[in-house]
């Protein structure tokens, strides 16, 4: 799959409401108006087989599959995968560039129009008849309801056995395993950020308090536009801004970490949990800032585990891929690198991208909302990424050594035979060669995950850390193969 930023603005609500198909005849007030791999990501090919549409959870247009060819933690040559946006394919979650994430109005609501009310029908003596009873009825009932109430009046002693609440609703204590509950401890160390490039452009993401030394983790295309002497904030629920810098940030794997300045010294950082425990069906809370408006919690489940995802800023340029948690928790424009809760309230993933319907999103823009279908990044990559950044300053990639293919196909990830630029298919000296792997092997299993394309070996070998042992199926001349591999590293985006 392939995903797209968020952050188009909303057009504002018509003037005035549309006129009902078929209205009754008869006239009536109307209604008032309402108010990559391990290298570089190559460019996009020049075409290709085109798929469903994924975004980042922030401005930009949808990817869909196309042919090309990408080195499995290595890089790839022009005219590799991703392809162009094509309708259905999922998006980031963030504000990202161009996006009117930040401040961004929601769509606004149109009230139906005016209705006019059908022509009363004659009444016939029969009615006339029970409307009077009707009437006598009414009115015994309120010479009853108020001599029952002056009864209660004066006999009251009291002793009434009404109950009242001893709290009003902003002082009642949320149980910890509610929904409510996770929200009020959560929600303090969760922020709205703010990146702006040198030229004004940006848009708005999400982040959440990593540690007490002030580093915050998020999206690396929530703060792309930030990156080369741009505009970094970071505000929490109470108010209070913060200028930030970026620390590090990893585009394959789209993890940022950013470092707020004069950080302040009561900083809590939300629990991380394990996220490979979860399971299908496992209770989700997301908490971010759709469309700008800053500290929406939406919930839902896990609606599936390890689903390749490949996302995309709609450059072409910067594409990330992840074995990605799928929940159907409400995820938006603006929602990008903020965290997904499980029922306890740790971090179990980053929300990433978004499935997009179609490259038309509101108003006629490429930006679209959520439809249910969400991903987020493992917090337990996600943690080691951030880890990494920290530390130095750059993400390390795990790799075979070796150049597949990153046409979308169901028969696995294909070796090809030249790789990036010129280069070796097969990494001399590399795992691959190591392995025994040759140019036109096709890859159909990393340990017990199958693999069915090149985006998703790259996603699957990038769950796992560089000296990790796998077990690597292959096919070749028609028959299947099974090799230990132990995985390299490199360093860097570029």
């Amino acid at each position: 799959m392939s995903t797209e930023n968020e952050g188009t603005a909303v057009p504002p609500a018509p003037s005035a409401p549309p006129v009902p198909v078929d209205a009754p005849a008869a006239s009536a007030p109307q209604a008032s108006d309402a108010g990559a791999p391990t290298t570089p990501i190559p460019p996009h090919p020049s075409g290709g087989a085109q798929g469903p549409e994924l975004v980042h959870a922030g401005p930009a247009p949808a990817y869909a599959s196309a042919e090309g060819q990408q080195h499995a933690g290595q890089g790839g040559p022009e005219g590799a995968w991703p392809p162009p946006q094509a309708p259905g394919t999922p998006l980031y979650a963030d504000g990202g560039a161009g996006g009117a994430g930040a401040g961004g109005a929601g769509p606004t609501g149109v009230w139906g129009a005016g209705y006019q009310q059908p022509a009363p029908k004659p009444k016939s003596g029969r009615g006339g008849l029970v409307a009077a009873i009707l009437v006598a009825a009414l009115v015994a009932g309120g010479l009853g309801g108020g001599l029952g109430y002056t009864l209660a009046k004066n006999n009251d002693d009291g002793s009434s056995t009404t109950v009242s609440a001893s709290d009003s609703g902003g002082s009642v204590k949320r149980d910890a395993g509610t929904v409510a509950g996770v929200a009020q401890r959560a929600l303090p160390s969760t922020v709205t950020i703010e990146a702006e490039s040198t030229n004004g452009e940006g848009g708005t993401g999400t982040g959440f308090v990593f540690d007490t030394e002030g580093h915050i983790v998020t999206n690396n295309h929530v703060v792309a536009d930030a990156v080369d002497g741009g505009k970094l904030t970071a505000t929490f629920p109470n108010g209070k801004k913060y200028d930030a810098e970026v620390v590090g940030h990893a585009q394959g794997y789209d993890v940022a970490v950013i470092k707020l300045k004069n950080a302040p010294s009561d900083l809590k950082p939300l629990t991380l949990g394990n996220s490979d425990q979860v399971a299908v069906g496992d209770s989700t809370i997301a908490i971010g800032a759709p469309f700008g408006l800053s500290n929406t919690v939406t919930t839902g489940i896990i609606s599936a585990k390890n689903r390749p995802v490949a996302s995309s800023d709609g450059s072409g340029s910067n594409a990330s891929y992840m074995s990605a948690l799928q929940t159907d928790a409400s995820i938006n424009p603006g929602n990008s690198g903020g965290p997904l809760l499980d029922a306890k309230g740790n971090v179990i993933g980053i929300n990433s991208a978004i499935q997009s319907t179609g490259s038309g999103g509101l108003g006629g823009t490429s930006q679209s909302g959520s439809i249910g279908l969400g991903f987020a990044i493992p917090i337990n990559q996600a943690k080691y990424v951030a880890q990494q950044l920290i530390r130095t300053g750059k993400p390390v990639y795990a790799k075979i050594g070796a150049s597949v293919s990153l046409e979308d196909s169901s028969g696995g990830a294909k070796i090809t035979t030249e790789g990036a630029g010129g280069s070796a298919p097969v990494e001399a000296g590399g795992p691959a060669a190591k392995a025994g792997l040759k140019p036109g092997d096709v890859i159909t299993k990393l340990d017990d995950s199958v693999i069915d394309s090149g985006p998703t070996l790259i996603g699957e070998i990038w769950t796992h850390k560089p000296g990790d042992k796998v077990k690597i199926t292959y096919e070749r001349d028609g028959k299947t193969h099974t090799v230990d591999l132990t995985l390299g590293s490199r360093t860097g985006d570029s």
